[in-house]
């Protein structure tokens, strides 16, 4: 099946909100309110999903694997809608996959964005319905980042969501980055200046250069589809990891995992994005070390502490779309974006 791209997305235009796992709202109703502020503040109007509209919840969940699935698609199917986002990500998206249609789905080419958990989703539709989407920011995080959202990682998605010119772009490290906790429950999300990080940039482990698609999926949520239809077809990609927490012990499981699958020896590049929470659990040794331990030696570059991840600003990224990557030495790396995502 040939990937389509979804159409670009104008000012004036709906973007619909739809929640399928947690439903964050119920924790922090202000942040969720403050991100519809701020995306209709871009110029852009808001339709919330009839769970999501509802304050939707069966605790961990918004709603069953069916309404969820029905929320999306109706969605989809809305004339009035051109792009669908989801409110924050969670541990059970996947639940939707049998209940979702993507014959409609790749009819009507509307721009999908979310991130995390929400990769289940990404690798479904882009197996079953041959649409290209969004691997970017969610409702509450970062567009509800108090008091006007997210603002790098607000343009970096404007930026992929309403330029279809087809020129290259290049990437670049954000000049600070950050994985500041602050608490939802206390109001230091609001209340607390948020701390940031000098970014030292991205980090070559091993130097060379790939052109090549790109697949970006957080490393837990990948290696639960492993065995499905929808695994990614890893052959001659580049591969963009990421993770929220990365205990040492559960990243050596994971990699391994996806080494055991052969999934490095398939793929022409790899690139690992800062993680927001690590623990080296005690190891006279660090994440950068168990990555080279597990992948080994091999003749594709191999990148870490990259700006796609749980920690901002993140970079937006087209799943599938056309990428060159230059590592060489240290800090020196290039990375450009060879098609827009939009059409």
């Amino acid at each position: 099946m040939n990937l389509l791209k979804p159409y670009k997305l104008n000012q004036g235009d709906t973007i619909g909100v739809f929640t399928p796992s947690t439903p964050a709202y119920k924790y922090n109703e202000e942040m969720f309110l403050n991100g519809m502020k701020n995306i209709e503040a871009l110029g852009f109007k808001v339709k919330l999903g009839f769970l999501t509209g509802d304050r939707a919840s069966q605790g961990y969940r918004s709603g069953t694997p069916q309404d969820r699935a029905k929320e999306f698609m109706d969605l989809i199917v809305d004339d009035e809608v051109s792009a669908v986002l989801s409110t924050i990500g969670g541990a059970n998206s996947s639940s939707m996959i049998p209940y979702l249609d993507y014959d409609l789905i790749r009819e009507k080419r509307k721009i999908f964005c979310g991130y995390s958990d929400v990769t289940s989703l990404h690798m479904a539709i882009l197996k079953y319905s041959g649409l290209k989407t969004l691997y970017g920011t969610a409702a509450m995080v970062w567009f509800g980042e108090y008091p006007d959202g997210e603002r790098e990682t607000i343009e970096s998605f404007l930026t992929a969501v309403t330029d279809n010119s087809n020129l290259e772009r290049e990437l670049k490290p954000f000049p600070r980055w950050s994985n500041h906790f602050r608490d939802w429950a206390n109001g230091d999300w609001k209340n607390k200046d948020r701390e940031w990080k000098e970014n030292k940039g991205w980090k070559a482990l091993r130097p060379g250069s790939a052109t090549a698609e790109i697949v970006v999926a957080n490393l837990n949520t990948l290696m639960t589809t492993a065995g499905t239809e929808f695994f990614p077809d890893l052959e001659g990609k580049i591969l963009l990891i990421e993770e929220m927490d990365a205990p040492m012990a559960e990243e050596e499981r994971d990699l391994r995992h996806l080494q055991l699958l052969g999934g490095f020896d398939k793929i022409s590049g790899l690139i690992m994005s800062k993680p927001e929470t690590y623990s080296n659990g005690g190891a006279p040794f660090e994440l950068d070390d168990l990555l080279m331990e597990i992948v080994g030696e091999r003749d594709y570059p191999i990148i870490t502490e990259f700006d796609c991840s749980h920690t901002v600003p993140m970079h937006a990224i087209g799943e599938r779309c056309k990428i060159s990557i230059n590592a060489g030495e240290g800090y020196d790396v290039n990375f450009k974006l060879l098609e827009s995502f939009v059409e």
